[in-house]
Parts: structure tokens; C-alpha cells; sequence
């Protein structure tokens, strides 16, 4: 395993809330990211725009890293990723969005599973 601190980021706002409130347990990103992120590995789950100041949602550990065709995502990888969503197609559209070029069913993604590290309380005193 490599050395030094990851990121997740998610530049949209709207998964600050969803990442907040667990509804966001993974990301699907475009290409084979295998090399870069593996199960176990200590991430930074952040919000914010390239370039620009971020804020640190919470720390995570990747439960999984899984390479596959567009067409290969499963309706539970497509939830995980975006709540909202169920569909093939809306996840197609949402990637689109985001890479701001055509994904066609044969592309390669990544789904990275992750999930928080929950801190114990510090010692309280008074």
C-alpha cells in the first residue's frame, strides 16, 4: 500500500448532505482507478472544486475497489454512488455531466466502496 493521505473528492454540494447523512456509501469514477485507490486503504472524504478550498466531509476506509463496463453496474453500485438514482441511463447521464464528454455502456469504471471511520468522543473534563 502506498504511503501519505488520499482524497475522495465529490465537487457537487448536493453530496455533502448525502455523504453527512450515509446515504452515499460509493463513487463511481471513469476509467480503471484500481491503481490508485485499494480495499483498506485510509481516505479523506472531501467536497469542493479543483483549485479551490475543500472541506473535509470524514475520514474512510475503501471496502472495495471494482473495475467493470458501464454496462456491467448493478442497481445497488448505481444507489450507492447517487441515491436518487436507479437506472442505468441516469447514472450515464450523471457521468456525462461530470467528465463533460459522451460514456457509452462499453467504457470502464471504478466503483470505490467506502466507508466512515467514526472517531471515539475525546476524554471530557468539567
Amino acid at each position: 500500500m502506498r504511503g501519505g493521505i488520499y482524497v475522495l473528492n465529490f465537487y457537487s454540494p448536493v453530496f455533502a448532505d448525502q455523504l453527512k447523512r450515509g446515504r452515499k456509501t460509493a463513487t463511481i469514477r471513469l476509467g480503471d482507478k484500481s491503481g490508485k485507490y485499494e480495499r483498506g486503504q485510509v481516505v479523506w472524504i472531501t467536497v469542493g472544486f479543483r483549485h479551490s478550498p475543500r472541506e473535509k466531509i470524514f475520514t474512510a476506509v475503501i471496502d472495495d475497489v471494482e473495475v467493470k463496463k458501464v454496462a456491467d453496474l448493478s442497481p445497488r453500485d448505481i444507489e450507492h454512488e447517487n441515491p436518487e438514482f436507479r437506472r442505468l441511463d441516469e447514472e450515464i447521464k450523471f457521468l456525462e455531466q461530470i467528465y463533460g464528454r459522451e460514456v457509452s455502456t462499453d467504457d470502464i469504471v471504478t466503483v470505490i466502496r467506502f466507508s466512515q471511520i467514526v472517531e471515539p468522543p475525546g476524554p471530557h473534563f468539567g
